[in-house]
């Protein structure tokens, strides 16, 4: 199951008690005070994994608390601090406060950590209240509390490509055949609910391709589930609009598409695309492809999933794209 979305509540330790305590020797029996601190409360950390996909553990555990520290003991002994949680998510997963909103981290390389709940810090114990004018203290510190706080999970796929455009468009067919994937296909709209994804390999280059619920107009404020499916356009490098051949306006349907991406972000339309006609194989051999003006695209192409027609191509061009791409980006963030 794919699980997008996700709010968990966290409990980070409380700090352990420090401890009240006094040396009895038999050569001293008015020792000193000798109260360790108690330990520090354990953290809650997140940690992002590239093996999971979907947020769908956190669906059957919601809550998420790490141990105490232990008390301070006698003869200046600290208690054991309490071991850390860390809870791995996919890379991807954006994090936020669930109360104020605030960005706690978006974790998008595999690895990557953040501190989410910080646990409380031990307790001091009589030993270090001492001074020269107070020579026996008799009272110590209680730990401090944990860190609690509830969290709003929030995944949006890592790809680089993104195929997009209107229900039963083509896009499952075409990631079928572009990569391993095997997503639900069928003759009818709305077959794909949830993002698939797939590597598709051209040569030497592979990519990973995102399969996105078909989208509406309207889709921008949140019509047929658009802000679902949307989001996962966001981090994409690259989008496909693939548009079915035989749709009664092509040029109408590629416009609504651009108008619905503009109308969800702004930083949308600055990604590289390409326009892609599916189901080649329902006109004449050799029919020409729809006029669309797009400047803005860097390619429009035709391909027919069922014959295999154009299917090479289309993956060579998308993986030459996506090594200017990535040459320009790093070219950006390291300059000569």
């Amino acid at each position: 199951m794919f699980v997008d979305r996700a709010k968990i509540r966290l409990k980070a330790g409380e700090g352990g008690k420090g401890m009240i305590a006094f040396r009895r020797e038999p050569h001293n029996s008015r020792g000193g005070p000798c109260g360790g601190r108690g330990g520090d409360g354990g953290s809650i950390y997140f940690e992002a994994d590239e093996g999971l996909t979907t947020l769908m553990d956190f669906k059957y555990k919601r809550d998420y608390k790490a141990p105490r520290g232990a008390h301070g003991g006698g003869n200046n002994r600290t208690g054991r601090n309490g071991d850390d949680v860390i809870i791995r998510v996919p890379a991807g997963t954006l994090i936020n406060d669930a109360d104020t909103g605030e960005v706690i981290a978006d974790l998008t390389e595999h690895g990557s950590r953040v501190l989410a709940a910080k646990g409380g810090k031990g307790g001091r114990g009589n030993e270090s209240f001492r001074t020269p004018t107070r020579r026996s203290p008799d009272f110590a510190e209680d730990g401090e509390p944990g860190q609690k706080r509830t969290v709003q999970l929030e995944l949006k796929l890592l790809a680089d490509v993104g195929l997009v455009g209107f229900p039963n468009s083509g896009k499952s067919t075409l990631l079928s055949r572009i990569s391993e994937a095997r997503p639900k296909v069928a003759d009818y709209p709305f077959t794909t609910l949830t993002p698939n994804l797939g590597v598709a390999v051209s040569g030497v280059d592979s990519f990973v391709v995102a399969d996105i619920p078909g989208l509406i107009e309207g889709a921008h404020s949140g019509k047929g589930l658009g802000h679902e499916f949307l989001r996962h356009i966001e981090r994409t490098k690259i989008l496909v609009f693939l548009i079915d051949i035989s749709a009664p306006v092509p040029r109408d349907q590629y416009r609504t598409l651009c108008s619905e991406l503009a109308g969800y972000s702004d930083q949308l339309p600055s990604k590289p695309r390409c326009l892609v006609f599916s189901k080649m194989d329902l006109v004449e051999p050799g029919s020409p492809l729809p006029k669309i003006n797009g400047e803005e695209l860097f390619m429009i192409t035709g391909i027919s999933a069922v014959t295999g027609m154009g299917l090479d191509e289309l993956k060579g061009s998308l993986a030459a794209k996506l090594a200017e791409t990535r040459a320009a980006r790093s070219k950006a963030e390291n300059p000569a």
